[in-house]
This record gives structure tokens, sequence and C-alpha cells, in this order.
């Protein structure tokens, strides 16, 4: 079987985006320890700063009106009352991990999500980050990037970013058409996302990024046609091109539209293979999964140079062992342990205030977990995988690469006795190649949907 339409019906099966593993849902019930948690930051702190430094991402939830196709942690208000204590928290969580380094941090990346980071003042991320940087160090190769709205990042916003460090902005579109863009609830013109981006690069940012996302309610060829034909005037470094994820059942906020608003699976293919050859005309090379970027990108160069990283903030060019993740619902990474913190706005403030850390729930990984974590991440960054059962025999890594038959029959990976390589035909089904070596799914099958349709 080799025809695309045919394997996108077939593979079109609810799967993780494997950012982590194990994937949330499959994280230990156990009450989560959180004397254990810092013991795991301190080591993983201890042996990696010195060299790699840390990750810090900072995640900024509020926004001043629901984009409905939205599957963050947000919250909603036009009250910008909320922005001191917010930051005020999320600088006291921070004092509670520096407590547990030895040395100053040397800070390699930072990335402010959200939510929208821009609903901040200029004055209040400074705030922020220059709490964040006080008694630091910024590493040499750092690398500092936010999330903005194309409607409210002002020049202040920018300039004030650039002082700071950061050198890229990432803006979401989503897609230009009016009719996508009332329906979603995410309004932008083409002129206010070229206003952004002129500003951006006269300040001085080397890296401007687009985010797109394909098989949105009401979206057409025609429509994401004219959208990629618009980005292609502006020439970003990088576009995320996502797809589009429908969980009602968890963001109440996609009820405003059905199911009967969506591309069929083909129609919603067809959206990605057009994006894909439009991308790829405009000299956007595809990298991992769901991202293109222009050659001077530090993505393109990191998937050349089998660099590339994946964890909760995405693909990056660098690798730090040590995450360390603030603010509402954040995940933070040890490498061997991940720890989430409460997704309500006023528990975590409460907790930080009565100088509890924030985390509620996580996951120490066993021996099998980190087997099957490096060879997912190896497959999501490089295309690619080997093993050697003589030096390390791992039976669930046996039992998944029994379960990769079907893939090597459908031409979506070549599989030999050490290795496995994803097939150009095969990036398009990462999420279902990883998915046939994910031990605790296939373990404990969910009777209920956990994850967004692959397809």
């Amino acid at each position: 079987m080799s025809n695309i339409i045919e394997l996108t019906d077939k593979y079109n099966v609810a799967a993780p985006r494997y950012t982590s593993y194990p994937t949330v849902p499959y994280w230990s019930k156990e009450p989560f320890n959180k004397a254990k948690w810092l013991k795991s930051v301190k080591g993983a702190f201890e042996a990696t700063n010195a060299g790699d430094g840390i990750s810090i991402y900072i995640h900024l939830p509020y926004c001043e009106s629901l984009c409905t196709y939205c599957g963050c942690n947000t919250r909603i208000t036009k009250n910008h009352k909320v922005e001191e204590p917010y930051i005020s928290a999320v600088l006291k969580e921070w004092a509670m991990y520096r407590s547990q380094f030895s040395e100053k941090p040397i800070i390699r990346e930072i990335h402010l999500g959200g939510g929208t980071p821009t609903f901040f003042s200029p004055e209040n991320l400074n705030l922020l980050i220059s709490g964040i940087l006080d008694d630091s160090i910024v590493h040499k190769n750092a690398d500092f990037g936010f999330e903005g709205h194309p409607g409210n990042t002002s020049a202040e916003h920018l300039q004030t970013l650039y002082d700071l460090g950061f050198r890229r902005v990432s803006l979401g579109i989503q897609d230009f058409d009016p009719k996508v863009q009332f329906i979603i609830n995410r309004m932008q013109t083409f002129e206010d996302v070229k206003a952004v981006t002129d500003q951006a690069r006269a300040i001085g940012y080397t890296s401007v990024n687009y985010d797109l996302v394909y098989g949105l309610p009401l979206q057409s060829i025609e429509s994401l046609s004219d959208t990629i034909e618009k980005v292609g005037l502006l020439v970003p470094d990088r576009i995320a091109f996502y797809s589009y994820a429908h969980v009602p059942w968890v963001k109440p906020g996609q009820r405003k539209f059905t199911e009967a608003h969506l591309p069929s699976v083909a129609e919603k293919r067809a959206l990605y293979e057009l994006g894909r050859r439009m991308l790829a005309a405009l000299g956007f090379h595809d990298i991992g999964m769901d991202h293109f970027a222009l050659p001077g990108d530090s993505l393109f160069r990191a998937e050349k140079d089998k660099t590339l990283h994946r964890n909760f903030m995405g693909y990056t060019h660098q690798y730090t062992r040590l995450m360390v993740s603030l603010g509402v619902s954040s995940i933070s990474d040890t490498w061997d342990a991940f720890a989430q913190n409460v997704k309500s706005v006023e528990e975590y403030i409460g907790l930080i205030n009565n100088n509890e850390l924030p985390v509620f729930k996580g996951h120490f990984l066993t021996e099998d977990d980190m087997i099957i974590r490096r060879h997912i991440l190896d497959i999501m960054c490089k295309g690619e995988t080997y093993w050697n059962f003589e030096r390390e025999y791992s039976f669930v890594l046996e039992e998944g690469l029994a379960r990769m038959q079907s893939l090597a029959d459908d031409g979506l990976i070549e599989i030999d006795s050490n290795h496995l390589r994803v097939t150009p035909l095969g990036k398009n089904f990462l999420r279902n190649i990883c998915m046939a070596l994910d031990a605790r799914l296939w373990a404990d099958q969910p009777t209920t949907q956990l994850f967004s349709m692959a397809g």
C-alpha cells in the first residue's frame, strides 16, 4: 500500500505528539514526591549546568479574548491588574528552584509561551526577565524567544525583549481568511503581521517565525493557498505548520463549531500537501514534524548536523538536560523525571504565596522508559534510531520493534537487525511510528480518546 490518501485513512487514529515519553496520561498515578523531584532537579543541574546550561520555559496564560481553536491553558480577561501578581508568583517559583542550585545557573534558552505573552506590558516583561537573569549567567549560545500576537505586539514589546537578549519572535497567524479568522475568533490582518515582522527585523531580530494551522473550520484549498502566498511575501525564517487538534472534550471553546465545519480526512490531507508543496517552492525545508525552515535557520542546520532536539517547547536546535518550567500548568524536565504545575491560576498563586512548590503531578522514569524515550526522540529528531541488544537488551523495545512490521510493509520505515530509518513517505506518519514503540500505551489501551487524531 503506497497511496497517501489510503495511508492517511488507515493511520488516522488518536496518537500522542510525543513532546515527552511517557506521555502525560501515562505518568505514574502515585502521589508525587516533591522532595524526590527537587533532588532530581539538583542532580541534573550539577551534572550539566557548567557544560550545557539550562533551559527555562515560562507560561503566561492570559489572553484578552478566546481563540476557539486553541488547546492551550489560558485565562481570558481584559483586566491587566493580574499582570504584577502573576509575575511576582513566577519569580518566587524561580527562587524556589534557585535555592537548589550550588552555583549561578547558565541560561541557555528562555521561551515565553501562553496564552499571549504580549498581553503583559513591556515594563512587566522587563521585570520578569530581569528577575530571571539576575545573578545568572547567559550562555554564549543563548537562544531566547517569545510568542507574540500580531494584533498587540508593539514596537516597545519588541525593543524591550531585544534589549534583554531575545532574538526570536513567533507570530501566530493560523490563516488570513476572514471567514476562518471569525469562526476561530483569531483576528489579525496581513498588514498587522507585516508591521510586526518589519519592526522586528529593523530592531535586529535574527529569526521571525510564523505559526500556521491546517484543518481549521471553514478552511479551504483557496484560503490556505492565499495565506501561504501572503506569507511568501514576508519570508519568515521558520514556519510551524500545525495540524488542528479537535478536542472539544478538553477545550469547550471548540464547541463553537462542529465536525461539520471541519474538512474531511482527505480534504485535510490535501491542505497539508498543498502547504508542503507551496512552502517547498518558497525555499523552505521540511524539518522533523510540523516545521519548515529556510537554509539559514538554526533548525535546518540542527537537522543536518543531527543535533535537533524536542521537548515540551517543541523542536529546538540545542539540548539541555534540565528544563525548568515556571507558571501555571507548565511542565519541567530533568531527563529522568517530569513535573507539572497546577492548572488553575488561583491555586498556583496560592501555593506560591504559601511557599509551596506548585507541582501537583509528575513521573520518575524507569529504565525501560529511558530506553523508549531515547528511541522516540531519535525518530522524531533524526528520522532514524539504532540499538544493540547484545549490549543493552530491552524486552519492551523488542516488543515495539515487532509492532513495526506493518509500518515497514506500508513503506513508512526501513528496518533491519539494529537500525530503523524513516522513509520520505513515513515522515508524514511520525506520530504513528513512535506510537508503535509506546510500551505504556500498548500495555494500557485507553477506553476513551486521550489524544488528537494523527491525520
